[in-house]
């Protein structure tokens, strides 16, 4: 699976093929507000070097431009974000956590999807003959 590193412009760039689909860079740039606007050969050049990291892809050219979409998934984005911060901390998950808490952006739904998910997860993780074991137990 490809898995590029993005940097801040490519990330908004993304976003934008997230929620729009298909774009040119006319359409790219038109989404960025008045005073944080890029100019057009700085979001054409980003778009290029986003298509060599295989990130895009042209999917048709319309008169003299040229429509472009997204390759990879918010999903595989965002996983590729958080290893790299995480990497930042020694792949320590329990500073962001803290930071997440003090900081009051991990809302209780939050922390109780996150148990959810690590329940499923502990249940994947044991073999299904230990596991009837320990429902026969319980």
């Amino acid at each position: 699976m490809i898995d590029p590193r993005l940097s801040k412009l490519e990330y908004k760039i993304m976003e934008v093929f997230w929620s729009q689909g298909e774009c040119s860079i006319r359409e790219i740039l038109d989404t960025f507000p008045g005073k944080k606007k890029p100019g057009y050969t700085t979001v054409q050049t980003t778009v290029y070097r986003m298509e060599a990291k295989q990130a895009v892809r042209r999917v048709k050219r319309v008169g003299n431009f040229h429509i472009f979409a997204a390759i990879i998934t918010r999903d595989v984005a965002q996983r590729r974000l958080i290893d790299d911060l995480l990497d930042l901390f020694g792949g320590r998950s329990q500073p962001v956590m803290a930071y997440l808490i003090e900081s009051g952006k991990l809302s209780q739904e939050d922390v109780k999807e996150a148990e959810r998910t690590l329940r499923v997860l502990s249940r994947r993780s044991v073999p299904k003959s230990n596991r009837n074991n320990k429902e026969r137990q319980s």
